[in-house]
């Protein structure tokens, strides 16, 4: 049982003293980098399977 709370406390010292915690601005900051990022990348996703469908449809229609 000692074990189990020497385990509990060492988690608790490390979350309150040891971890660093960012500011609510580079929170705000990153959460946007992350949004931005994830729309950037959908539309490159998007754009590239557009272009799949589009290339296909035409190496298709040749051998029709």
């Amino acid at each position: 049982m000692n074990k189990v709370k020497a385990y509990f406390l060492e988690i608790n010292e490390e979350l309150v003293k040891k971890t660093s915690w960012p500011s609510w601005m580079d929170l705000q900051r990153s959460a946007v980098v992350v949004a931005v990022s994830s729309v950037i990348i959908s539309l490159v996703i998007f754009g590239m399977d557009k272009l799949i469908s589009e290339v296909l449809k035409i190496v298709y229609d040749l051998f029709k």
